[in-house]
């Protein structure tokens, strides 16, 4: 009687032989039917035997791509790329844990599992007939769920990587992402701004983000990761020096002043650790500059002069004129207060549990989107979600003041954990005036930041690992 029994590598192997019948038997049929179905088919054949026989490099890749699709949104090809990229992880997982070897999590995964898991009640409560909107505007919260959920399986894909290949090495590889973006904006500049922009702001750049502030804030993390690398560097700082002058250029060609104010808080929460009179005066001449170019444009000079012209500069100005003013005047300053006055308004009609994910957008007079994530909460999850968000901010400043403790001085892994406490403290006033939380690609490349600072951490956690 046969007794040999299946080990990791055979059991391996035959897992991918049944998913190649199933592969064929498909194309087989789909020949028959629908001829673009076999290009399909064929296409995911490809990228699966390649996500599989080169792990490594098939994610560097999917990471280092998303800078480059949100031209393509109107074709969902960023929403169908999430979707994709969370199958492949949960297959990858599923895979790893037939065969027997280790699927690396660590403890703020299962913190960020549990919120998003958390968050779905506010798709459930629709579907169950709760709320004033009930079922109107679901769809709009499913995709939302989605897209947090994207960045947890993209946190846990880049926690693969732990063994495999070390932070020094990951980080220079994201900066290939700002290749495409980049060459875009400097298309962007040689033709005189011809790409289609914002309308409200239509000769500001944004390159392959869609939008001026959120190609804003994907300079800003990428200028703090640039920092980081001249920290730790004595050759080619002439390259990452150039690139640094390239990359704020453009955030302030942006004219996002939300980047702009994140870059300062960035500025002055990364040199107060070892704040003396030289890192003082370089900050404050950075800051100066960056803001002086921005008020030297016509649409720069506007922007600073809308923001004085708001109650908390103008005591002649109160919230009621302050509303009125916002229908005609032009100021977005006074826009946003009136906006976040009509949020609270409509919160106050379900203070508890809010009206559903992503239904901030029509539940004001404007028809916008809420312009601060905190209100966004409030008004979208109520009180019950908006202290849960504020949680998990706070777990993750948590966790990186832990990594911080635990990485030896002077290491790159400690240099970086101060990087992301600075550019997150920026995050946290960001979001008090913008949609931040909506910025997709600045999440992405923050959650596989997050990820890679917590690969050495001690008592990380293992799934399926057999004895």
């Amino acid at each position: 009687m046969l007794t040999n029994k299946f080990n990791s590598s055979s059991y391996g192997a035959f897992l991918v032989g049944l998913a190649g019948m199933a592969i064929g038997v498909a194309v087989g049929f789909g020949a028959g039917a629908i001829p673009v179905v076999v290009g399909l088919l064929l296409g995911v054949v490809a990228v699966l035997v390649f996500f599989f026989a080169r792990f490594e490099q098939a994610v560097l890749t999917l990471l280092v791509l998303r800078s480059s699709l949100d031209p393509f949104s109107a074709q969902q090809i960023p929403a169908a790329f999430a979707i994709g990229l969370d199958a492949l992880t949960i297959l990858y997982v599923i895979v790893q844990i037939l065969i027997g070897k280790k699927v690396h999590t660590d403890k703020f995964f299962w913190i960020f599992a549990g919120w998003v898991a958390f968050l779905g009640i506010w798709i459930v409560l629709p579907i169950v007939g709760w709320g004033l909107l009930g079922k109107t505007y679901l769809g709009d919260g499913i995709r939302e769920w989605t897209r947090i959920f994207s960045w947890l399986m993209t946190y846990l894909l880049v926690m693969q990587l732990k063994g495999k290949i070390h932070l020094q090495k990951i980080i220079p590889v994201l900066f290939f992402s700002l290749l495409i973006p980049l060459i875009v904006g400097f298309l962007q500049l040689a033709i005189n701004f011809s790409f289609p922009a914002t309308t409200y702001c239509p000769n500001c750049f944004s390159s392959t983000l869609g939008h001026p502030s959120t190609f804003g804030t994907f300079l800003f993390l990428f200028i703090g990761l640039t920092l980081w690398k001249l920290s730790h560097i004595q050759k080619n700082r002439w390259f990452w020096l150039t690139l640094l002058g390239n990359l704020a250029f453009f955030m302030v060609m942006t004219k996002s002043l939300t980047s702009l104010i994140m870059m300062s808080v960035f500025v002055i929460v990364l040199i107060t650790p070892k704040l003396n009179l030289l890192r003082l005066i370089g900050a404050i001449l950075f800051i100066t500059i960056i803001f002086y170019l921005f008020a030297s444009t016509e649409f720069g000079s506007e922007k600073l002069a809308g923001v004085l012209e708001t109650p908390v500069f103008n005591q002649d100005l109160d919230i009621s004129r302050t509303i009125l003013l916002s229908f005609g005047d032009g100021n977005s300053a006074n826009w946003r207060i009136a906006q976040w006055s009509f949020l609270i308004d409509a919160w106050k009609q379900s203070p508890l549990l809010g009206y559903g994910l992503g239904t901030s957008k029509y539940i004001t007079y404007f028809q916008n989107y809420a312009h601060n994530d905190y209100l966004r909460y409030l008004a979208e999850t109520g009180i019950i979600g908006l202290i849960s968000f504020i949680v998990f901010l706070g777990m993750q400043i948590v966790y990186l003041a832990k990594y911080l403790r635990n990485s030896p001085l002077g290491s790159p892994r400690r240099s970086i954990c101060v990087t992301m406490i600075a550019i997150f403290a920026a995050i946290l006033i960001g979001m008090a005036t913008d949609n931040v939380w909506n910025h997709t690609t600045f999440f992405f490349y923050w959650w596989l930041l997050f990820a890679i600072v917590g690969w050495e951490e001690e008592g990380g956690k293992e799934l399926g690992v057999r004895s």
